[in-house]
């Protein structure tokens, strides 16, 4: 597996189709690897004409781990994910960033403008204080202490998708199936923390959005309760020009519904895009 470097800092990454098309980088969330951008749904992105690339954020999959008390922001983040592009060959491209890597991907858009051909934000939020909160039950899930084994940490993770998740579209054993060969490849207990603080520290991103001038495309859940659908609403309010899509049946997730709609989203986004 290829890998990047930003400073001390490794990141694994891969890359689907052809190197000629338009490049279009996937950023998971927290707690998560590269794997949650199902390998069908890459396919499906190539099938559109893009080149594309998922990666491992730092702290995460087989990218550098770090250790208790290291402190970072979402702009070293995304520096890691400028790094990502470098090393690909890529000048611009598509970012973009589910949950966490939503946020990622809107550092990214304004710290490194040049480098972001477009910007698509799912199920994300600005940071500003009150604006996509979760309800109660989906923050004691996400912040519960980190397990001890990882048949334990499947159960946990179990549990948050019961709460975050559309009940119809669940497929509980394929979630299991997923998890057993994400932490099979790389387990990290507490990196997610460190994740979590990153995103904390960076504060508001409200300014910087008002500041963007990039083709945005805002995707949210109207069901989500781990970020409240507001978090979407707010961040395409704030982007000039940004274009909103709310699945109402859609949780804080990425199961094969929201696949299709998804990729016809992006794909119309970077029909706008000159490249």
């Amino acid at each position: 597996m290829p890998r990047a470097r930003n400073g001390e800092i490794e990141i694994a990454y891969e890359t689907f189709g052809t190197e000629s098309d338009p490049p279009l980088i996937l950023l998971h969330g927290l707690g998560s690897s590269m794997l949650v951008w199902n390998e069908e749904m890459c396919a499906g992105f190539v099938d559109r004409g893009f080149l594309v690339l998922r990666m491992d954020h730092r702290d995460s999959g087989l990218s550098t781990v770090l250790s208790d008390g290291t402190r970072y922001t979402l702009d070293d983040m995304a520096g890691d994910m400028v790094a990502v592009l470098d090393a690909a060959g890529c000048d611009r491209a598509i970012v973009c960033g589910y949950s966490l890597g939503g946020m990622v991907a809107q550092a990214a858009a304004a710290a490194f403008a040049d480098r972001v051909a477009g910007l698509v934000s799912v199920s994300s939020n600005t940071g500003e204080p009150g604006v996509g909160d979760p309800t109660p039950e989906a923050l004691a899930a996400l912040t519960s202490p980190p397990a001890t084994t990882i048949e334990a940490q499947i159960e946990s993770d179990l549990v948050g998708y019961r709460i975050w998740s559309n009940p119809d579209w669940r497929n509980e054993q394929a979630e299991r199936e997923y998890l057993e060969r994400s932490y099979l490849r790389a387990w990290h207990p507490g990196a997610s923390e460190r994740q979590f603080k990153a995103a904390a520290r960076s504060g508001s991103r409200a300014d910087a959005l008002r500041s963007l001038d990039v083709p945005t495309l805002v995707i949210h859940g109207g069901g989500d309760t781990l970020i409240a659908p507001d978090g979407g609403r707010r961040t395409a309010e704030l982007v000039a020009d940004a274009e909103y899509l709310e699945v109402d049946a859609m949780g804080h997730e990425l199961p094969p519904q929201v696949w299709a709609p998804i990729i016809s989203a992006v794909t119309a986004l970077a029909a706008r895009i000159a490249w």
